[in-house]
């Protein structure tokens, strides 16, 4: 099971579970070097085909990781099927088109612009006049309005979960007419493209019975081009039927199961008939033999035979060579069998028997799985490795920096993405995925890969190595010597390497200081302010110690602070006590990646003399118990990408405030690590109506939070499909929302269109 954090904002987004197993503006017209936003890593790959060319009818099976314990997506146990089902049956204002960003939805939506600013934001909805609910009632002004004031935040008899742009709403009013709306802001909002994505009825939204209970386990009213027809609690499956009140694109499926199936079961599932199309994780797929096939030596390409299963002989599955055995272990097995000793002969005979039905078994298996695929992209997530920032080791920003710098992403990407053939570059922002608008690589706020410098770091916070750890009485590692060696005269033993003055300037180096604006900042622009303004703001003394949380380059290791040369000999300590990291992860079978890449952290923390206690804990405690309680120094799980980060990511990375109870308000920061100017930043992208402005704010947001060094964008996450080779329009969506009607299974002899992995300029 991976791990992928969301709030419930977050799941109507981004379609994706907090332990999910499994989330406008136009298109880019191009790609240059001037563009930081760059373009999607990986496509879609869901076989897409005309309409023409799909066959009418049909039932698609598809696998999801839960039964939805609530159809409203507002609610706080809102999941990610709960999201699909609303996609498919609900009005949606906007969608978001290959490139993660939001595009108006033509059938329910003739134009949506922002009419006034002054003295207040007001944005006309002109909606489509096709658009009525499956009762008859035209889709209109007082759905919105009845939305607002359910999600206004105003009215506590409401259970919602979030009021984001709903807060800063004053009025709805009818336009022209009842397909006119009038949207009338208090607060100058960005994001409003985010709202009414779901609308639901005013039947849902009208009073707090009807929201909190009405629409958990059925939705009698939808407008979109399937219906629910029922939630199966016995089955575990939500089936969608066509709504015959649809004036769009009639669905080409006549029903839509979504049945919940566990993982670790579905290429069981698959092979027994009983689902069309399911996520599954990379270790899955490579039990099935469906994605992880053999590799190229130089590409890491899967190599798949002719028909897209393992090449045979050659690793992919459980029985190398002819029928798994080589010549010399059959000729064996033959002489044994038919040999002077009668024992070992019956039981060589009976051996030989087992061995034969594994092999009928795993020829069934593999001509049932013969007539699917894996369509693969990259899901709208990355995973990050968090550092808790609340207390211990890492409440020091030094050390936080640190171990970000003595971390290579690019081989923590490649050792995950490399195998299954997606494109392996680290993911550069916390704030939105290459191609996305607000997208630019922040990382030079923080630095490159240097155990140098991360060494020199750990020295200036006080952690030297340390000599012999030994065991205190209650189990605890101790070390001796932690406040280094020195010289007769007191002065530090050791000089920096180079002749130069022993500072070392994280994050600048050898790079101009010069202040460069935001609008011209790109992708490998390593800078987010001079030095002079990064000293002022960020507290440096006159030492030029960087003493304030969030700065952006220069975390400084001041004049005398030795970097030690080569690997450290020995673990790092500070008063007797080993620098030892608490290192928490999931101990299910779909986290296998995880744990592989947490080896891989812990190998290159080891080098720098930083240790790692890793502690593996149960799925369904993992996020809850562990990450969200702060009981960790380092963990990782993910975070879904969004269309609008001013707005969606926010509680993610919004410094904790003290509650009434004496407690730490942390919202959706794990890490416990935020700063006040990241919090302006985002305050003030999400109130500008200019759309390259709000960027540049959003930019210079994440530059400031890869400096704070509380969490660190490894890897955008694999998305692997299972599907039959005949569905089309459906399968690895990448960015894009799915056009359910468009769904179904292609005309005999025909075909769907499988792009690469990796999109064309």
């Amino acid at each position: 099971m991976s791990h992928v954090g969301v709030g419930p904002r977050a799941v109507t987004r981004s379609v994706a579970f907090l332990t999910a197993g499994v989330l406008a503006v136009p298109a880019l017209a191009g790609c240059s070097s001037e563009d930081p936003s760059g373009k999607p890593l990986a496509g879609q790959d869901i076989a897409s085909a005309s309409r023409a060319r799909i066959s009418d009818g049909g039932t698609l099976r598809w696998a999801v990781d839960s039964l939805p314990d609530t159809l409203n997506t507002f609610q706080s146990d809102a999941d990610a099927t709960a999201a699909r089902v609303a996609q498919a049956v609900l009005p949606s204002m906007y969608r978001m088109d290959e490139t993660g960003r939001p595009v108006r939805n033509p059938d329910y939506l003739e134009s949506a612009e922002v009419v006034e600013t002054e003295p207040k934001q007001v944005v006309v909805y002109k909606l489509n006049q096709q658009a009525v609910w499956s009762d008859g009632r035209e889709v209109g002004a007082a759905d919105f309005a009845a939305q607002w004031r359910a999600l206004s935040g105003k009215d506590s008899a409401y259970w919602t979960a979030r009021n984001a742009g709903y807060d800063r709403i004053e009025k709805i009013q009818r336009g022209a007419g009842d397909l006119e709306v009038k949207v009338t802001f208090s607060r100058p909002y960005a994001d409003w493209k985010s709202l009414f994505t779901p609308l639901y009825p005013k039947d849902v939204m009208g009073t707090p019975d009807a929201f909190n209970d009405g629409a958990r386990r059925k939705l009698k009213v939808t407008a979109g081009p399937f219906a629910v027809k029922e939630v199966d609690t016995e089955d575990d499956e939500v089936v969608l039927t066509g709504n015959p009140r649809w004036w769009g694109e009639p669905a080409k499926l006549d029903k839509l199961v979504l049945r919940a199936v566990p993982r670790d079961k579905r290429v069981s599932e698959l092979v027994a008939g009983e689902l069309d199309l399911a996520e599954i994780d990379p270790g899955t797929a490579e039990q099935a033999g469906l994605a992880a096939a053999p590799r190229d030596a130089a590409t890491g390409t899967p190599l798949t035979g002719p028909d897209g299963t393992p090449a045979a002989g050659s690793g992919g599955s459980a029985h190398p060579g002819p029928q798994g055995r080589s010549a010399a272990q059959a000729l064996r097995s033959w002489a044994v069998a038919n040999g002077s000793d009668e024992e070992s002969a019956e039981e060589e005979i009976l051996a030989r028997e087992e061995r034969r039905e594994a092999r009928a078994k795993l020829e069934r298996r593999q001509r049932a799985l013969s007539g699917f695929e894996v369509r693969k992209s990259l899901e709208p997530a990355y995973t990050q490795l968090a550092l808790n920032g609340a207390d211990g080791p890492l409440a020091d920003e030094r050390v936080r920096r640190a171990v970000a710098r003595a971390l290579d992403r690019e081989k923590l990407a490649e050792a995950v993405l490399g195998p299954l053939g997606l494109p392996t570059e680290p993911v550069g922002s916390h704030l939105a995925l290459s191609g996305q608008a607000a997208y630019a690589d922040g990382s030079g706020a923080l630095g490159d890969q240097n155990a140098k410098e991360a060494r020199a770091l750990l020295a200036d916070a006080g952690w030297v190595p340390g000599g012999p750890v030994k065991e205190s009485e209650d189990g605890e590692k101790k070390a001796a010597g932690a406040k280094g060696e020195k010289d007769k005269d007191g002065k530090d033993e050791k000089k920096s390497e180079g002749g130069d003055d022993g500072t070392y300037i994280v994050g600048e180096d050898d790079q101009s200081t010069d202040d460069q604006s935001t609008d011209d900042q790109s992708t490998d622009d390593k800078n987010t302010d001079d030095k002079e303004k990064g000293e002022k703001e960020k507290g440096a003394d006159s030492s030029g110690k960087n003493t304030a949380q969030g700065g952006a380059p220069g975390a400084y290791a001041p004049k005398g602070t030795a970097a030690p040369a080569g690997s450290a000999t020995g673990p790092l300590a500070k008063d007797g006590k080993a620098l030892t990291l608490r290192f928490v992860l999931p101990s299910g079978p779909g986290s296998e990646a995880l744990r592989t890449v947490a080896d891989r952290i812990s190998d290159m923390l080891e080098k720098i003399g930083v240790g790692t206690d890793i502690t593996k804990v149960p799925d369904e405690s993992y996020f809850k118990d562990h990450v969200a309680s702060g009981e960790y120094d380092l963990a990782l799980y993910s975070w879904p990408a969004s269309a609008f980060p001013a707005t969606d990511a926010r509680p993610i990375y919004a410094k904790p405030v003290p509650a009434a109870d004496g407690s730490l308000n942390v919202a959706q920061n794990y890490t416990r690590v935020g700063t006040d100017q990241v919090d302006q930043l985002f305050d003030q992208a999400m109130a500008t109506l200019d759309q390259k402005e709000a960027r540049n704010l959003l930019r210079k947001a994440d530059s400031r939070i890869w400096a704070a060094a509380g969490s660190l964008p490894l890897y955008q996450r694999p998305q692997l499909v299972a599907a039959r080779k005949n569905l089309a329009n459906v399968g690895a969506f990448g960015f894009g929302t799915p056009v359910y009607e468009d769904m179904g299974f292609l005309k005999k002899g025909a075909h769907g269109s499988r792009p690469s992995a990796t999109p064309s300029s």
